[in-house]
């Protein structure tokens, strides 16, 4: 029989950028007994996670919660409002940016894909300039939909997602604004009403520190109004059953009744938190982080400092390494799981999650275990970057809660 919780000793330290290590507290949540979906408590927790859960979104709107991942979300938003043969504005960030452009495809959308050229793209974030250029172009109001990925999972870039609303605003076009925040839901900064979004699209195995299988639509009145005329065949995902049973805590099927339970603890442990709290001690991992990488000599996959994601940091090896063989290296000689390159950065660099269920001392172990390999890989390094983290946490104390 297959053992998945063989470690030599200790714990496996997880640090990849998700899914990230569930805290006890939410595995004992989720290890409660399984209860009707049709009665009464059920109903009770139904109405209070979905109360709670639009807080974190930060909004006042629906928030559709579907037993899925979130490529699952992905498709309830482009199924829910548009029609066979629309045009979307999807722009390139990454290898999901990627994957989302290929699932409109298939769905019998015409994505139309914006970018920068090469690799060095994926270095960047979304270029509001070139969305609102193309549509100032698009007068017959042909784009239907502006899709962009908030945070890129794959290259550690956090975009300006109320930039790409002024750009939209600024030419007056009536498009939709569907954003991908999947990785960045409770870890970076998100505004779903502020920022003029209308369908955001998340999971649950990120910030939220629950297991793979919940996935998320935050809709605004217009995506709900759009969703009434969209052609696109949906059955499962369509939002209005989902929302009307919603209004009295339940679903119009068998919902992950666990697993929603740990979405509830989850939700309690952020708001207990305070999420101005959260977002900042992320933003602190992820300095510390980028000043063991800067102590290392080596460069950060994101080239824009006003983008570091602070949910990962992307590492770039020198050339002629392959990242590849040193995150296997780590991996056995250290029991430590870092992040792959994907895409067009395949093999060019790792990434370290600093996301979710981590501490200090959680991070300064992940550097040792990457300082060490990247030594043992005969990777050049100008300092440590573990002396460097130390010294950073120590110099900017996070007020404890």
């Amino acid at each position: 029989m297959l053992n998945l919780d063989y470690h030599p000793s200790g714990r496996h330290f997880l640090q990849i950028p998700g899914p990230s290590p569930v805290p006890d507290r939410i595995l004992r949540a989720m290890s409660l007994p399984t209860i009707d979906h049709r009665g009464p408590e059920f109903g009770a927790l139904g109405r209070e996670l979905l109360d709670k859960i639009k807080q974190v979104f930060k909004t006042g709107n629906p928030v559709v919660i579907y037993p899925a991942s979130g490529t699952g979300a992905w498709e309830a938003a482009l199924v829910n409002v548009l029609s066979p043969g629309d045009r979307v504005l999807m722009f390139e960030t990454g290898h999901f940016a990627t994957l989302w452009q290929k699932m409109a495809l298939r769905l019998g959308l015409e994505p139309e894909f914006l970018g920068l050229p090469g690799a060095e793209g994926w270095r960047q974030g979304v270029q509001a300039d070139m969305i609102e250029a193309r549509l100032r172009e698009d007068g017959g109001h042909e784009i239907k939909a502006v899709c962009v990925v908030h945070n890129e999972t794959s290259t550690g870039v956090t975009s300006d997602i109320a930039a790409v609303r002024r750009a939209i605003d600024a030419v007056g076009h009536p498009a939709l604004l569907l954003v991908d925040t999947i990785s960045g839901l409770a870890s970076a900064d998100y505004r779903h009403d502020e920022w003029g979004v209308d369908v955001t699209i998340s999971g649950s195995q990120k910030g939220l520190m629950l297991p793979p299988g919940i996935s998320f639509n935050a809709v605004s009145d217009k995506a709900i109004a759009a969703s009434r005329e969209a052609q696109l065949p949906k059955s499962f995902w369509a939002w209005d059953e989902i929302i009307e049973a919603n209004q009295n805590g339940y679903w119009p099927y068998t919902p992950s009744t666990n697993l929603l339970y740990g979405l509830n603890e989850s939700l309690d442990m952020l708001l207990e938190e305070g999420l101005d709290h959260v977002l900042a001690r992320h933003q602190r991992w992820a300095a510390g982080v980028r000043a063991a990488v800067a102590a290392w000599g080596l460069e950060i996959q994101c080239q824009d400092a006003t983008l570091y994601s602070p949910v990962l940091t992307g590492v770039m090896m020198p050339d002629g390494v392959d990242a590849d063989a040193v995150r296997q290296l780590i991996y056995e000689r250290f029991d430590l799981s870092l992040g792959m390159g994907l895409g067009k950065v395949k093999g060019r660099m790792f990434r370290i999650g600093h996301l979710g269920d981590c501490n200090d001392l959680t991070l300064i172990a992940t550097l040792g275990g990457c300082e060490a390999g990247m030594k043992l890989s005969g990777v050049p390094l100008k300092d440590s970057g573990v002396v460097a983290a130390l010294d950073y946490f120590a110099r900017h104390p996070l007020d404890a809660r």
